[in-house]
């Protein structure tokens, strides 16, 4: 009897596909982001004009102007660290536009395509506007500081670092959601306004919550603006306390500036949680 032996050929090995680990997919998207934004020295510049402007002319005008005698420097450290809450909001609704263009004429048709988590592309987008709302806060601040006011740099200036993050990312995740669900520039550059410029008016920005009428007063509590520029000024200037008191009425300053902390993030993880969701759902469908 005779046995036949079968040769078994080698298998092939079956090249393994190499992915970036997220981390460097989402560093690769914001430099991408950041890249397409800043082309030029001209984009570069356009962004810092907005709060030197307000540092420089603006603040110290409104000072001059409203302040009563003596306490010039006292309301224009009040209103120029509160600047902060329009350059915020209008960069990062500006910020979802560019988002707009890249879905109708740029890459991101390709993005999502790509064997990549979604998430990582809002992330991504965000970063980027966060580095350059970053940027223009700092450019605020110096601008102020060279035209006189006085701001306290101490152990409460992370309130203000971790407020505009947690704003901005509210802002942002706003941004993105009204980029996934509009599909044209005329219509997202309408809600600018509304959103971004109009609650600056009613958030303790130029006079305190206080001067407004009782209903005015209630609604304007219930805004992250509202509690986001009472933190930039506790972090950063002698004013938060009153700020804080203003809207929760208690005397425990830290206690309240973690309330109004805690409203901020959760405003910020609900608009970004919801953005992801939403723009998952639509590269998907």
């Amino acid at each position: 009897m005779t046995t036949s032996t079968i040769a078994t050929a080698p298998t092939a090995a079956v090249p393994r596909t190499q992915t970036r680990r997220p981390t460097n997919v989402v560093l690769v998207l914001t430099l991408r982001r950041l890249a397409l934004n800043i082309r030029s020295p001209r984009s570069v510049a356009i962004p810092l004009l907005a709060p030197l402007l307000f540092a420089m002319v603006v603040a110290p005008a409104l000072g001059n102007t409203l302040a009563t005698p003596g306490q010039h420097k006292t309301y224009m450290t009040f209103v120029a660290i509160a600047a902060a809450g329009l350059l915020i909001p209008v960069n990062c609704m500006f910020a979802g536009l560019s988002v707009l263009a890249d879905r109708q004429s740029g890459a991101m048709r390709e993005l999502l395509v790509a064997p990549i988590r979604r998430s990582s592309i809002v992330i991504g987008n965000l970063l980027a506007a966060l580095v350059i709302t970053a940027v223009q806060v700092t450019v605020l601040i110096l601008g102020a500081t060279a035209r006189g006011a006085q701001f306290e740099v101490g152990r409460h200036i992370a309130w203000l670092i971790i407020a505009a993050i947690a704003f901005a990312v509210f802002v942002y995740g706003l941004a993105e959601i009204f980029a996934t669900r509009i599909s044209n520039a005329e219509e997202y550059t309408a809600l600018v306004p509304p959103i971004a410029i109009v609650p600056f008016f009613f958030a303790g920005t130029l006079y305190p919550i206080t001067s407004l009428p009782t209903w005015l007063a209630d609604v304007a509590k219930a805004l992250p603006l509202t509690h986001a520029v009472a933190l930039f000024r506790y972090g950063l200037t002698g004013q938060g306390a009153q700020a804080l008191h203003n809207i929760w009425g208690g005397t425990d300053v830290a206690s309240m500036a973690m309330l109004s902390l805690a409203v901020v993030v959760a405003y910020a993880g609900i608009a970004l949680g919801f953005a992801i969701r939403l723009f998952a759902k639509a590269g998907t469908s």
